[in-house]
């Protein structure tokens, strides 16, 4: 069983920056792939940017060149920088952690872009 916990979510004005992190409760980067995806009132879930066991990554279209996921296996930390954040980005943030038939979920963090 793996736990993960988001933190970092909040209120931040149109064209400001946030941090997300996820600690996860075991060793699940170098054999899970991990990630984050975001659910809109109203919208499906989507996958905003995932990183695998070695290393590469993939985002979302709209997010590209603004967001950067990167993780820390001695934390045991998954982390989302996102810039130049716009209202679209409004949702509630989740972290994911996937492997075969496995997937474990946070609870969810919300990130609200408005001023």
């Amino acid at each position: 069983q793996v736990q993960l916990v988001e933190f970092g979510g909040g209120l931040v004005q149109p064209g400001g920056s946030l941090r997300l992190s996820c600690a996860a409760s075991g060793s699940v980067f170098s054999t899970y792939v991990t990630g984050w995806y975001r659910q809109a009132p109203g919208k499906q879930r989507e996958l905003v940017a995932r990183i695998f066991g070695g290393g590469s990554t993939n985002y979302l279209d709209s997010v590209k060149c603004r967001f950067i996921i990167s993780r820390d296996n001695v934390k045991n930390t998954l982390y989302l920088q996102m810039n130049s954040l716009n209202p679209e980005d409004t949702a509630v943030y989740y972290c994911n952690a996937a492997k075969g038939s496995l997937s474990y979920w946070g609870q969810g963090t919300q990130v609200t872009v408005s001023s």
